[in-house]
């Protein structure tokens, strides 16, 4: 699939985790944190097993230490553990899972989190006091934009949350042009209950700009 991979997080229901499969996501996400989408361990294991084995397992995660995620990485079936909060990469990596951590953008700074260099994939979010994500709230594109342009790139990919949603996400891949772009709150009928529809056009909202983008970057009409 052309264009950004997308995520949507924050799952409780197993049909419609199977559902955001189905409309293109790459992967799911279940939050482990306090949050009004937190599942338990054995509801997220329920959760993830709709999944098709292509789709990709996120597990999110705030302030986590190794016995949490290794027993959420191997009851669910985890391929990819996300940190929030207090994050220790390579305590992390014992899970056998990719590392992502999210980090909230205030400005270029954040872009030498100490997690960018080891994490394989930086996933930028708005800066919201007291708040690790989930709040629906959209950070600054084109300074993020111009930061990474700047060349003070991660070592790893990157991805783009916050505030996203079937209306804005092609300008948002326009320009910042993320490797990922993660959906929650932008997809719902209400906390942790996803509409299958709103997740189809992100997706091919996601994946018509990146397409336009490659075509401009390659010198084509875009």
């Amino acid at each position: 699939m052309s264009g950004p991979r997308v995520k949507v997080c924050g799952l409780t229901v197993a049909a419609e985790a199977r559902a955001c499969a189905d409309a293109g996501a790459w992967a799911v996400g279940v939050v482990f944190a306090p949050s009004p989408r937190r599942v338990s361990l054995d509801q997220a294991a329920r959760v993830l097993e709709a999944l098709p084995p292509e789709t990709a397992r996120v597990g999110v995660f705030v302030d986590a230490g190794e016995e949490e995620l290794a027993a959420a990485a191997a009851r669910c079936a985890l391929t990819h553990v996300q940190l929030h909060g207090r994050a220790d990469v390579e305590a992390a990596r014992a899970t056998g899972c990719a590392v992502w951590v999210g980090v909230g953008f205030d400005g270029p700074g954040a872009l030498r989190h100490p997690a960018a260099r080891t994490a394989d994939l930086v996933l930028f979010d708005a800066s919201v006091p007291g708040r690790h994500g989930g709040t629906g709230t959209r950070l600054d594109w084109t300074a993020l934009a111009g930061a990474l342009a700047a060349g003070e790139r991660p070592a790893g990919t990157v991805g783009l949350a916050g505030g996203l949603d079937p209306g804005n996400v092609a300008e948002a891949v326009r320009v910042v042009r993320p490797d990922l772009v993660d959906v929650s709150s932008g997809v719902e009928w209400w906390p942790g209950r996803k509409d299958p529809e709103r997740v189809r056009a992100f997706c091919e909202g996601a994946r018509a700009a990146g397409s336009a983008s490659a075509v401009t970057a390659a010198g084509g009409q875009g």
